[in-house]
């Protein structure tokens, strides 16, 4: 009787198939790496932490892939191969991602030149 409930729940949530790997070493690199991977439908949370379908298609993609031996950081790679850019929380940086790496420092430099000019006047009482 428990048997068959298992093989029911697992048809009705076919990501509980895979919901951990069994070797403890690799189910840590796959949950570090799904931890880095946003999910492309959610935008806001981790593969690692969404309910979406997308996000568990991404999670056994991961998994089976870790499971058969790739490194993680090929398995990123392929998946920004992919998915692009975006799909990871730290893009790297080239000409396309430079304009968001450098925005907010140059807005930094902005407001430091601006309260410098505002503490002037105020010094000077201009």
């Amino acid at each position: 009787m428990s048997a068959s409930l298992a093989l029911l729940l697992l048809a009705a949530s076919p990501d509980l198939a895979h919901t951990q790997l069994r070797d403890p070493a690799r189910e840590r690199s796959a949950r570090a790496l799904m931890e880095t991977l946003r999910c492309l439908v959610c935008q806001g949370q981790s593969i690692a932490d969404s309910d979406a379908d997308m996000a568990g298609d991404m999670r056994r993609l991961v998994r089976d892939r870790i499971e058969k031996g790739e490194r993680p950081e090929a398995v990123r790679r392929w998946l920004i191969a992919r998915y692009g850019d975006y799909v990871s929380y730290d893009p790297p940086f080239s000409a396309a991602t430079g304009l968001l790496w450098a925005t907010p420092l140059v807005l930094l430099a902005l407001g430091l030149l601006v309260a410098r000019g505002s503490f002037r006047r105020r010094r000077t009482g201009v």
